[in-house]
């Protein structure tokens, strides 16, 4: 695939009023959350709740596309119709997550590294012939005492570069996801600094490997104090911090930028997004990349009635991609 077309790709990813919907979790993350709400974790089961959020009516009047897990590329409708072919015909791009999570740094406790290199080239092929035609691969940066360390950054930085690569040498967008975690008791100023540090380090590590930005995506986490900071932030506190940082370290020739929302509310992941989209215009559309800011109200009301409740589930993740698709316009308004 040449350049142009995985610009194109990367330019539908953040369209006009349209974001990401992140479906990616692994089979031991998705227990958890259906735990929560007391649904049995069984393949069926996920199979049915993506099917669920993927036939959503008009779903793609606000999402470009989905973030899978390699077990749901794989799976289809109860109709028998594959989930990527759904998602294509439904004017929505698949995209699949890659890495194998997170594993304990040598040598710097309290920090992780992502790993899942190792066999990556062939995996990548595979799911180009599945539907695939963007990928998603996670960093994890913790804020704490002494920590993060330039050696947990870099080494983050450099394994995020080299997927990029092995994405766009199988014609595969490239969503680069640095996480900066916010538990903790940090300050803002202090999540700003990490942040810049960050994304100075991953751009400087997709340059060496070649990376073609223009078909690169980046999904970043906003400039937020600590969960557990005493002094929270203002919404325009954070969509100010936020845009200072990433104008001072994303490249402009970069076709966007999606957010995680990384354990914010529902309603504080639009109200950060749309403020940011009023204080532009910006080198780069802004949009999302929600999980939990997408799913989790329809989760819960699925829970209740796993037959008779899919109509009202799928309305809430229409009313979320709706919210969140005005907030990358920056025309969402607060209910009163």
């Amino acid at each position: 695939m040449s350049i142009e077309q995985l610009a194109e790709t990367a330019l539908a990813m953040v369209a006009p009023g349209k974001g990401i919907i992140a479906i990616d979790e692994s089979n031991a993350t998705i227990a958890k959350r259906f735990a929560g709400v007391g649904i049995e974790n069984t393949e069926e089961h996920r199979r049915a709740y993506r099917e669920l959020l993927l036939t959503t009516p008009k779903l793609g009047d606000y999402i470009s596309g989905a973030i899978l897990y390699d077990e749901t590329i794989r799976q289809s409708t109860k109709d028998g119709v594959p989930f990527a072919r759904l998602m294509a015909e439904r004017g929505m791009i698949p995209g699949i997550k890659v890495d194998k999570g997170t594993f304990p740094l040598a040598g710097c406790p309290g920090e992780v590294v992502t790993e899942g290199l190792d066999g990556l080239r062939a995996r990548l092929e595979e799911y180009y012939k599945l539907g695939a035609r963007f990928a998603k691969w996670r960093a994890v940066i913790n804020i704490g005492d002494d920590i993060p360390s330039g050696t947990c950054i870099d080494s983050n930085a450099h394994a995020l570069a080299r997927y990029a690569a092995l994405c766009q040498e199988q014609g595969i967008v490239p969503m680069v996801e640095p996480e900066v975690i916010m538990d903790g008791s940090h300050d803002i100023e202090t999540c700003f600094e990490v942040t810049e540090v960050t994304l100075r380090s991953l751009f400087a590590s997709l340059y060496e490997h070649s990376v073609m930005l223009e078909g690169t995506i980046l999904k970043a986490s906003m400039v937020l104090p600590g969960s557990t900071c005493a002094e929270q932030a203002t919404v325009e506190e954070v969509a100010a911090a936020t845009l200072q940082c990433l104008k001072a370290t994303v490249p402009a020739t970069l076709p966007g930028i999606v957010f995680l929302s990384g354990g914010q509310s529902d309603e504080a992941a639009t109200a950060h997004l749309n403020a940011m989209n009023q204080m532009g215009p910006n080198p780069w559309p802004l949009s999302f990349s929600y999980g939990r800011a997408m799913q989790s109200a329809a989760l819960k009301l699925w829970s209740q009635d796993l037959a008779g409740n899919v109509a009202a589930a799928q309305a809430t993740v229409y009313a979320r991609a709706r919210d969140n698709g005005l907030a990358a316009l920056g025309q969402w308004q607060a209910a009163a």
